[in-house]
């Protein structure tokens, strides 16, 4: 049992790992297309990652005398829903990222964390004193990354800010309708909002960005890791580790994500965070930590 976990805990890890390496490759990506070219296609890589995946566990559900799993239309129909989400959260943060950095954009994206809890106030569920205090001191940190001395906001970061309260809904929207799914029926309800996301990004790509098969190759790399990588491999990580992980431990690590995304921002891009932003992230991983510690 405590090697399971511990293989859990590590497989979280990685995964929170090849999230936050993915905000370099958004960012590399777009000096070649436009964000939502980088998202349609992405995206649509990801939702063909895991049909090796989706095929694997219906095999095993079909050998071990299990049903046919939620009829298709139905999962046509959560994947629409729950695809339109996808797709603001993920526009959002992609067209914000052209503004800010790849550290910042992972920190307030992580605000999510914060939020899910908050939100779930309007639903009924109750919050507990390390959700405030965890939304106090985020807030706090948010404040001292993104607010200048003149009182002024970056735009990148409230496009990033937003699309959190878009990436909070999403988790929400999944809790309301992945209940009575096995692990079959989760990833393909994720591959089907994945090819909704796609096609919405692609359709408003189409429209307002000029696209090249120039700047396709030159955007490969980045967009392969976003949809095999940080789509098709860490989700697959993410479904296999949590059949063992703690759920408190799971939210701790993956907020992790923000932190391998300002690593990685360092090394890869040179973004160098003042102390002032060093202290606000520090804030803001506390507070995601603590509203999942006590939440």
């Amino acid at each position: 049992m405590i090697a399971n976990k511990l293989r859990a805990d590590l497989l979280l890890t990685l995964t929170a790992l090849i999230w936050g390496a993915a905000f370099v490759a958004q960012r590399l990506g777009m000096d070649h297309v436009g964000p939502f070219t980088f998202n349609g296609v992405r995206f649509a890589l990801g939702a063909l990652a895991l049909q090796p995946l989706i095929w694997k566990m219906r095999q095993t559900r079909t050998r071990e005398g299990g049903g046919p799993g939620i009829e298709p239309r139905r999962i046509l129909r959560y994947g629409l829903l729950a695809g339109c989400v996808l797709f603001a959260g993920a526009a959002l943060q992609q067209v914000g990222m052209v503004y800010t950095t790849a550290g910042k954009a992972g920190f307030i994206t992580g605000l999510y964390v914060v939020m899910v809890p908050l939100f779930g106030l309007a639903l009924g569920n109750r919050a507990g004193a390390g959700t405030w205090l965890g939304a106090l001191a985020a807030a706090a940190g948010l404040y001292l990354l993104s607010v200048n001395e003149d009182f002024t906001i970056a735009y990148g970061d409230v496009l990033e800010l937003i699309g959190a309260v878009f990436w909070a809904g999403h988790v929400l929207l999944i809790s309301r309708l992945s209940p009575g799914m096995d692990g079959t029926d989760a990833v393909r309800l994720a591959s089907a909002q994945f090819i909704v996301c796609s096609a919405l990004s692609l359709a408003v790509g189409v429209a307002v960005e000029p696209t090249t098969l120039a700047g396709l190759s030159g955007a490969a790399v980045p967009i392969l890791y976003g949809g095999l990588m940080s789509v098709g491999v860490a989700y697959t990580l993410q479904v296999v580790a949590q059949r063992d992980a703690d759920p408190a431990h799971a939210a701790i690590i993956l907020s992790l994500e923000a932190v391998f995304a300002a690593v990685a921002g360092y090394f890869l891009l040179g973004e160098v965070l003042a102390l002032r932003a060093l202290i606000g992230c520090g804030l803001m991983l506390g507070g995601m930590i603590i509203s999942q510690l006590k939440p």
